[in-house]
């Protein structure tokens, strides 16, 4: 009986064998045969405790890193030896002994019962994805059509354009016209003016005529200067012009429907640009010419250039009511015709 009371008294002393601190009083002596309760310590805050004289961190305790140290020894899978702190595992992943280990980053999985949403054409009603499916199938033809129209047209003569020339022709014409010119062996390197002269009859009764009027020139005033000139400035009146010459002869005899077209495009600009003009009188009839100058060489070549105009002049048209702007015809005209 005494053996064991003197084992528990041993194993109570040695719970408290740690020196008081300074100032505190020594408990006192425990009694034969009684076991004393081990020393009550303070709870200190890791504040409070790093503050005092002295005092190790709780972080750096030999008692704690020995604790720490076992618990990490007795883990099972634990390895000896330093070793690199592991990075924490990112917030909602799991540990698992497959090839997503713990802290990389897992998709999450849809949850069951869901409906993962549609997208795109897919998630539009029935008539509405057949609507879209009839558009782009729709747009598709168009480009293929218009691509192969194009490519007949620029490229040399062969079998189809023979055949289906017309075709190709009408539907290139006018909107979209091929006009290399930029990209040839000899670049355009001329400057043509457009100029026209009018016979109208005066307040009188005479029929006069104005001087040669440049319309090019009118243009190029409108557009210099500006920030966002428009393209009927930019283009209609050479666009014009070019689609005559392209479709006359030397004799300015037309080829075909083209030519009488081309003809009929030029005069309907020409009096729509007249009718800005206070010329004193209704225009009876107009005469065309080109103004044809090439561009001189820069100062430092020694080419030398003739710049001097070469003109072609046109005959005198009559001015009928399909000419003017509008395009309104009278009585007598549909009449003549």
């Amino acid at each position: 009986m005494d053996s064991y009371e003197d084992e528990d008294v041993k194993g109570a002393r040695s719970l408290s064998s740690e020196p008081p601190p300074d100032g505190a009083p020594e408990p006192p002596p425990a009694a034969q045969g009684e076991v004393q309760p081990p020393a009550r310590t303070e709870h200190v805050p890791a504040s409070r405790a790093e503050d005092q004289p002295g005092a190790v961190p709780a972080s750096k305790s030999p008692s704690v890193l020995s604790a720490q140290g076992s618990a990490l020894r007795s883990a099972p899978g634990a390895q000896t030896g330093p070793q690199a702190p592991s990075a924490p595992p990112m917030p909602g992943t799991e540990a698992s002994s497959g090839p997503f280990a713990a802290g990389t980053h897992t998709p999450p999985a849809p949850h069951p019962g869901v409906p993962v949403p549609l997208r795109g054409i897919a998630a539009l009603s029935l008539p509405y994805q057949v609507a879209a499916a009839l558009s782009l199938a729709l747009i598709g033809v168009f480009a293929c059509v218009h691509l192969a129209m194009v490519f007949l047209h620029v490229a040399p003569s062969n079998t189809v354009t023979k055949e289906h020339g017309g075709a190709v022709d009408g539907w290139v014409y006018p909107e979209f016209e091929q006009n290399w010119k930029l990209f040839a062996p000899n670049p355009l390197q001329q400057n043509v003016a457009v100029e026209v002269k009018a016979e109208y009859t005066a307040d009188d009764g005479s029929h006069k005529n104005t001087d040669w009027i440049d319309l090019t020139a009118e243009d190029g005033e409108a557009i210099r200067g500006n920030l966002l000139p428009s393209h009927v400035q930019q283009n209609e009146l050479r666009r014009a012009w070019d689609f005559y010459v392209n479709s006359h002869d030397n004799e300015n005899r037309g080829n075909g429907l083209r030519g009488q077209l081309s003809e009929s495009y030029v005069r309907r600009i020409v009096m729509q640009r007249l009718d800005a003009h206070d010329l004193g009188g209704p225009v009876e009839r107009i005469r065309l010419r080109s103004s044809t100058r090439s561009v001189k060489a820069p100062e430092w070549s020694d080419e030398k250039i003739d710049t001097r105009a070469a003109y072609r002049v046109l005959p005198w048209w009559t001015v009928t009511a399909a000419d003017l702007p509008g395009g309104v015809r009278n009585d007598r005209t549909e009449a003549g015709q």
